[in-house]
């Protein structure tokens, strides 16, 4: 991220719960997984709630976005990716006329 990224909004403590509970969920998902053919350490059925819970947690987090008047579209970025819009910083000093020397 770079320091010209606007500012999130302030979240709420809701909002702060489901952002907590999703990455809690998540480094379990991602501290369990299994290479290809090994089985893994949690059932079918507690995998399958998890994905419940993230799409719930989702959901929630889109009506409270919705209801705030905040957008959903904040994508983690590499300081090396192409931006849409380009930044242009404008020195004031420069764009005054200056008198001719005669």
């Amino acid at each position: 991220m770079s320091d010209h990224d606007t500012p999130e909004p302030e979240l709420t403590q809701e909002q702060r719960i489901l952002a907590m509970v999703k990455g809690i969920l998540t480094d379990v998902a991602r501290d369990t997984h299994t290479p290809p053919g090994m089985r893994h350490p949690l059932t079918d059925k507690t995998i399958n709630r998890i994905r419940e819970c993230l799409g719930l947690i989702v959901s929630r987090e889109r009506e409270l976005a919705e209801a705030l008047g905040q957008e959903m579209n904040a994508r983690p970025r590499y300081v090396d990716e192409p931006r849409d819009n380009t930044v242009v910083p404008i020195n004031i000093d420069s764009l005054r006329k200056k008198p001719k020397p005669q």
